[in-house]
């Protein structure tokens, strides 16, 4: 068999080196501190800063959401966890949490809104001759004659009322109660829906955080981020404590003095009472006046009553609830849900207490022995 010579010219010019392409000469390099360069850098940074805010103001209400989301999460995880711990599932402990919700909700839509729609129309049939009934009293009716408030009052509420415009006008037009309805269900169904999927998957989601932190550090930050989760659940069952508290106050006095729509007004003060510190301004002021139907005197004692009560929770309740569950202060307690609240409203006062909480143990566990070994 006759064997091939290799094709020499072939290897030859298989194994050429080729010729470097010639891209120019490096020039210096830039003058950091050349005008022109700070001048770039700062208007790309300022864009770029300008561009990021304007999406987070964009998306503001979904960042809301979330949020709120990952605090009821939190808020759940204690219970979740309970069910852990007698054998079942992460899943099936969800499971079971859900069930409970949505069967205290269920009974208490039962229990409650029935009646509550009954008393709610009342109310607004009778609107008018209950502002009417305002004249009675010397003090008003003579800052009435002197004013026309009352008068103005009643003539708005029977035009609105009794033409049927009154939840129009209310929401600005047809449109404007369509888009409210629709919003408001959205965003309570995508509320529930973020709550249920991070609370079912918790533990994976701080796990996934966990690990973008150095794996020296890792043990330590882990502690403290599921301490603090601890204390965000302890702050959704003590406030739900206090707002059961203040409606079941609510419901008590109102039976007492028989003011009228006792059963909605005691849910409206449930409802605020889970804001804490200023949920009760709004709480008060619908009671008062609802009291103020049937009589100056009785709208006099349910004021002085309820701000009793509020301090009697604000500085007695609160702060020994929150001192066992969160380990913290009453004072800070008191600022943080007032700080809160000024800067962002509601919201602000709901997640003040847990961060005011998780501020103060990452003080405890790390500035402070810091600060003692220096």
């Amino acid at each position: 068999m006759a064997i091939r010579k290799p094709n020499l010219n072939i290897i030859k010019k298989a194994a050429a080196p080729k010729k470097p392409v010639d891209l120019g000469t490096a020039g210096a390099p830039l003058d950091h501190g050349h005008p022109f360069y700070f001048g770039f850098l700062a208007t790309a940074g300022a864009l770029i800063s300008l561009t990021f805010l304007r999406a987070l103001a964009g998306a503001s209400q979904v960042f809301v959401l979330i949020v709120i989301s990952l605090f009821f999460a939190a808020g759940l995880n204690p219970a979740v966890e309970f069910f852990q711990r007698r054998g079942m599932k992460r899943g099936a402990a969800v499971g079971a949490i859900v069930a409970i919700v949505l069967t205290v909700v269920g009974l208490f839509s039962w229990i409650v809104i029935p009646p509550m729609i009954d008393q709610i129309n009342l109310f607004v049939k009778n609107a008018p001759e209950l502002v009417s009934s305002l004249k009675n009293n010397a003090t008003i009716n003579n800052l009435n004659q002197h004013f026309g408030i009352v008068d103005a009052l009643q003539k708005k509420i029977n035009s609105s009322i009794h033409d049927g415009q009154f939840v129009v006008s209310a929401f600005g037009g047809v449109v404007g109660v369509g888009k409210a309805v629709l919003s408001g269900a959205f965003a309570l169904l995508t509320l529930l829906v973020l709550t249920l999927y991070f609370t079912a998957s918790l533990p994976q989601v701080t796990n996934v955080a966990y690990r973008l932190v150095p794996i020296s550090r890792r043990a330590r930050v882990a502690g403290l981020s599921d301490a603090i989760i601890a204390r965000v659940g302890a702050f959704v069952a003590s406030q739900a404590t206090v707002a059961v508290i203040a409606g079941i106050f609510a419901l008590i006095l109102g039976s007492i003095l028989r003011v009228p729509y006792t059963t909605p007004v005691a849910v409206l003060v449930f409802l605020c009472g889970l804001v804490p510190l200023v949920g009760h301004f709004l709480g008060c002021t619908v009671f008062t006046l609802v009291s103020l139907t049937k009589s100056p005197l009785t709208a006099v004692i349910v004021f002085v009553a309820y701000v009793i009560y509020v301090q009697v929770e604000n500085y007695v309740l609160m702060p020994k609830i929150m001192k066992k569950s969160l380990s913290m202060p009453g004072l800070v307690t008191i600022l943080a849900a007032m700080l809160g609240t000024s800067l962002l409203g509601p919201v602000g006062g709901l997640l003040a207490v847990p961060v005011a909480a998780a501020v103060m143990l990452i003080l405890e566990e790390v500035v402070f022995p810091k600060q003692n070994l220096a």
